[in-house]
């Protein structure tokens, strides 16, 4: 089987080596041929980055028969755009296998496991979602202050020239 590798992570601090390093591995026990490696560093919750946006283009074009990733959230935390790339997948006739999650979408199992993984992915990013609004409110609640929402503070010397005028 020839497979596409798709490693995500989303700092420049962070180093995708390990993740391609796993999957290689992975490929070569298995006997998969490797098409070629993605990898981008940018945030799982942008649903365009550039090299998942040429590995669909290629997986369109049916230049691999799988996609091999290493944990689910590596490609969204979305569970709609999850499911939408597997959907594709599925219309171009492209599996999505995920290493440590033990998931084939080739299979019926599989395609349910990767259900159940993708809502529990979104669910933990909306609790910390929820966790975050909350820690902002009870701090702005004890007078401190969070980020401005896109208002820009003025400086001491501002306020000061403002004031003599």
């Amino acid at each position: 089987m020839k497979v596409a590798i798709y490693v995500r992570v989303s700092t420049s601090e962070q180093n995708p080596e390990k993740q391609k390093d796993e999957l290689l591995e992975f490929c070569k026990n298995k006997k998969y041929d490797v098409f070629k490696i993605y990898s981008d560093i940018i945030s799982g919750s942008k649903s365009s980055r550039p090299s998942l946006n040429e590995m669909m283009q290629d997986a369109y074009n049916k230049k691999f028969d799988a996609v091999l990733i290493w944990k689910l959230d590596r490609l969204g935390r979305s569970l709609q755009h999850l499911v939408d790339i597997v959907n594709k997948f599925k219309l171009w006739d492209v599996g999505l296998i995920c290493k440590t999650q033990d998931i084939d979408t080739t299979t019926p199992n599989g395609k349910l496991i990767f259900h159940i993984f993708a809502a529990v992915a979104e669910f933990e990013r909306e609790l910390i979602s929820e966790r975050t609004k909350l820690g902002l409110k009870k701090a702005k609640n004890v007078g401190k202050r969070g980020k401005d929402k896109g208002k820009r503070r003025k400086s001491g010397y501002y306020n000061r020239w403002l004031n003599k005028g």
